[in-house]
């Protein structure tokens, strides 16, 4: 443990950083997961929640949670499958 009081507060910050951001990957872990669901049992809800999980993606790139590149490269692969079953 750090004894440096500036070391403490930054252990500390980073702690409900960590927090913080593992709640925000989860969440959107969840949306995909929604998505894919929706995708399987119902096509119609299936671009309501494509949007949706595209907005959760915009989010967490925009928040550098992950690369903007993944994100683009998500949407791209979900919108893809939602053509392929719409036909």
């Amino acid at each position: 443990m750090a004894n440096i009081k500036s070391a403490i507060k930054r252990a500390k910050l980073s702690k409900a950083k960590n927090f913080e951001n593992a709640s925000a990957r989860s969440a959107l872990k969840t949306s995909i997961k929604r998505f894919e669901e929706t995708l399987t049992t119902d096509p119609d809800q299936a671009q309501q929640a494509l949007r949706s999980a595209s907005r959760s993606l915009d989010k967490a790139a925009s928040k550098g949670l992950i690369h903007k590149n993944k994100a683009a490269r998500k949407k791209s692969r979900l919108t893809k499958r939602l053509a392929k079953v719409a036909g």
